[in-house]
């Protein structure tokens, strides 16, 4: 169980020695006497992969409409087929 009344605990990233910093202002290691608050480990990347990825303009190339299945000539041919007899059939005749 962590004492409360010793303020946070610290991991030095200097000489990795662990202590609290006593609810002082600055956190210093007692053995080297590195600040805490210059860590690499807290300090952000400028730049990380990530960063590169999001700041890169997305390109989105448009999509083209397909053309239609049947033009009015198409429709025209088929219409002129509806009107010409098939071959091989025979007309019904009414009896």
């Amino acid at each position: 169980m962590p004492a409360k009344d010793l303020g946070n605990k610290y991991v030095c990233f200097k000489c990795s020695t662990k202590f609290y910093d006593m609810k002082k202002p600055d956190p210093l290691c007692p053995k080297c006497g590195a600040d805490q608050r210059e860590s690499p480990a807290l300090k952000a990347p400028t730049e990380g992969r990530r960063g590169r990825l999001a700041a890169a303009p997305k390109v989105i190339e448009p999509i083209e409409p397909e053309e239609p299945a049947a033009s009015e000539e198409d429709e025209e041919d088929l219409d002129s087929f509806d009107d010409e007899p098939v071959e091989g059939a025979e007309e019904e005749e009414d009896i």
